[in-house]
C-alpha cells in the first residue's frame, strides 16, 4: 500500500477545519497509510486549538502542523510538501470536505497513470444559511459565472487545463520543482502549465468529488475574485498563451464600462451606450436567474444570481486591469 500525504494550506479556519479533518477520518483509504500535514499561516483564531483537540481525540490518524510564516498559499503548500513523506501527495483546502472515497480514487487513478495531476469536481455549497450565501454557491457552479471551468460542473472524465486542489506523485516535484511562491494566487494553474509544457497531463475525474464551501458575503466574494484576477495577470507575464476566452471577457467588460463612463462626460451618446450595455448585461443575468429559479425552486436566485455573478465578473476584471496598471507604473517608475 502506498503512503499518502494530504497537505492543507490553512489560516484562520476554525469554523471549517474540523469538517475537513472529520471527512479525512471517514476515508476508505487505510488511516495507517495516510498522514495529514496542515501548513498554518500563524492563525490568530482558534484554528490550532481545534486541530489539537482533533489530534487528542483521534491519535490513529497522523496529523501534524507546520508553520507557514510567509502566510501565502504557495508557501503553505511548499512547506507541507517538504514536511511530507508520502509517495502520493493530495492537496486539499480548509474550506473543503472530500467524499469518503476521495483519497482511494485519487490513488487508484495514479496507479493507472491517468495523469500527472489528478483531481475531481467541486460540489459548491453555501457556508452560511442566508439567501445571498446560497446564491453565491449556485453562481460558483454556473457556466455564466465560471464559463468552461469543467471542474465545477463536469460529468465526464477529460484532460483539462487545471483541477481543484490536485494530487501528484512525489517524483513530479523532483522533476519540475515546487509551487511558485511569487504568485499569491494562481500558483496551481502555473504549476499545471509547467506540467503540460513538460509533456504531462492534467486529468479530471468527476467521480472524485469534494464539497467546497463558497464565500458567504458579496464582499468576501469580491475580495476573492479581485485576487484571482490580479494574480492571473501576474501569471500571464510568464505564460501568456494560457489565457482563455472566459478569462478575457471580464476585463474587457470592465474596461468598456470605464471607457464609456469617462467618454460620457464630454460625449453624451457614450452615456447612452453605457446604460444600454448595463441594461443588456443585467437582462441576460436576470434571465439566467429566472432559469435558476425554475430549476432550483428558490425565488431569491432571481436577484441573488445576478448580484453574485456580476460581483464575480467585475471584481475579476478589475483585479486583472489593476494588475496591468500597477505593472506599467512600476516599469515607468
Amino acid at each position: 500500500m502506498q503512503k499518502v500525504s494530504i497537505i492543507i494550506p490553512c489560516y484562520n479556519e476554525q469554523s471549517t477545519i474540523r469538517l475537513l479533518l472529520d471527512a479525512l477520518l471517514e476515508q476508505t483509504f487505510p488511516r495507517a497509510d495516510m498522514e495529514v500535514i496542515i501548513a498554518d499561516g500563524m492563525s490568530t483564531d482558534n484554528t490550532r486549538d481545534v486541530i489539537t483537540a482533533f489530534q487528542k481525540d483521534h491519535s490513529d490518524l497522523d496529523v501534524r502542523i507546520v508553520d507557514n510564516t510567509l502566510r501565502s498559499i504557495p508557501s503553505a503548500v511548499n512547506r507541507a510538501i517538504e514536511a511530507s513523506q508520502g509517495e502520493i501527495i493530495i492537496r486539499l483546502d480548509a474550506h473543503s470536505k472530500p467524499y469518503p472515497d476521495y483519497v482511494a480514487k485519487c490513488v487508484a487513478a495514479h496507479k493507472e497513470n491517468r495523469g500527472d495531476n489528478i483531481g475531481g469536481v467541486w460540489e459548491i455549497q453555501p457556508s452560511a444559511d442566508t439567501w445571498i450565501a446560497k446564491s453565491i454557491a449556485v453562481s460558483g457552479a454556473h457556466p455564466i459565472g465560471v464559463g468552461d471551468a469543467l471542474y465545477r460542473h463536469a460529468t465526464q472524465t477529460a484532460e483539462v487545463d487545471t483541477v481543484p486542489f490536485g494530487s501528484f506523485k512525489r517524483e513530479l516535484f523532483d522533476r519540475l520543482g515546487f509551487f511558485d511562491e511569487s504568485l499569491l494566487t494562481n500558483e496551481d494553474y502555473e504549476f499545471n502549465t509547467r506540467i503540460r509544457k513538460a509533456g504531462g497531463r492534467i486529468w479530471l475525474d468527476p467521480s472524485i468529488r469534494t464539497v467546497y464551501y463558497a464565500r458567504s458575503t458579496l464582499l468576501e466574494l469580491a475580495r476573492q475574485y479581485w485576487r484571482y484576477g490580479y494574480w492571473k495577470r501576474q501569471m500571464l507575464r510568464r505564460n501568456a498563451n494560457t489565457l482563455r476566452w472566459r478569462q478575457a471577457l471580464p476585463p474587457l467588460f470592465v474596461l468598456s464600462l470605464f471607457v464609456l463612463a469617462v467618454m460620457s462626460v464630454v460625449f453624451r451618446p457614450a452615456g447612452l451606450f453605457l446604460a444600454s450595455e448595463l441594461i443588456v448585461y443585467f437582462i441576460i443575468l436576470f434571465l439566467f436567474g429566472l432559469q435558476a429559479v425554475y430549476r432550483n425552486g428558490n425565488q431569491y436566485l432571481l436577484i441573488g444570481l445576478p448580484l453574485a455573478v456580476s460581483v464575480m465578473h467585475i471584481s475579476w476584471g478589475s483585479g486583472f486591469l489593476w494588475s496591468i496598471l500597477t505593472l506599467s507604473m512600476s516599469k515607468n517608475g
